[in-house]
């Protein structure tokens, strides 16, 4: 399960990929940063036909189960079950995002291990954003109201398996899919939920 990813060019990749279209960077002064759960980063979502650069928090609203006797929802960072209840009522196109992302961690023997883009193209994972949502993250902190996001999962492709056999993030790398994302209905959208093709990652050396 993804739980470390790092934003360096978020706002470049924005320029690279809608350079027809109008848009927005929301994100003030957030700046290149490897993202840790609960932590701020950014997120592309629409905005009519122009796009917006917003900042949100990483981790969705947990089913309530799952909350601390306190009251503390610590949410969830990785989206598998598309079928849960607690899911399916964000999963239209006006609670998706592009999440973007230079490269990703997940855990191995002896650590994390790093991958990205093969051959360096741009790339988003396939968020899910939910909106001034309501509830205490940190007992410190009391109630405040978020912007929060996540992404889906998948079973991993051959790169991700050598190191991780459970699960890898969406990635979306084609033009047709970030606008096939943000726009279809979940229907059609769900088949986006797959793999990357075997080849397409390359794993860091550290």
């Amino acid at each position: 399960m993804c739980n470390l990813f790092n934003q360096t060019s978020a706002k470049e990749a924005m320029r690279r990929v809608f350079p027809d279209r109008p848009w927005d960077d929301g994100t003030g002064n957030l700046g290149p940063a490897d993202i840790y759960p609960d932590r701020d980063a950014a997120i592309v979502r629409r905005d009519g036909e122009s796009m917006v650069l917003a900042r949100a928090r990483w981790g969705l609203p947990s089913p309530p189960q799952f909350h601390s006797k306190s009251g503390i929802d610590r949410g969830v960072t990785n989206v598998r079950n598309t079928a849960s209840a607690h899911w399916r009522r964000w999963l239209g196109p006006e609670n998706r995002c592009l999440v973007p992302f230079d490269r990703f961690a997940e855990p191995g023997p002896g650590g994390n291990c790093w991958f990205e883009i093969a051959d360096g193209r741009p790339a988003f994972f396939a968020g899910i954003q939910v909106p001034r949502w309501r509830s205490i993250r940190k007992l410190k902190d009391g109630e405040t109201i978020d912007d929060l996001f996540a992404f889906l999962t998948c079973p991993p492709n051959a790169e991700v398996a050598a190191v991780h056999p459970k699960a890898m993030p969406v990635l979306l790398l084609e033009s047709a899919d970030w606008e096939g994302w943000l726009t279809l209905p979940w229907t059609e959208a769900n088949r986006l939920q797959r793999p990357a093709p075997d080849g397409s990652l390359r794993r860091l050396e550290t």
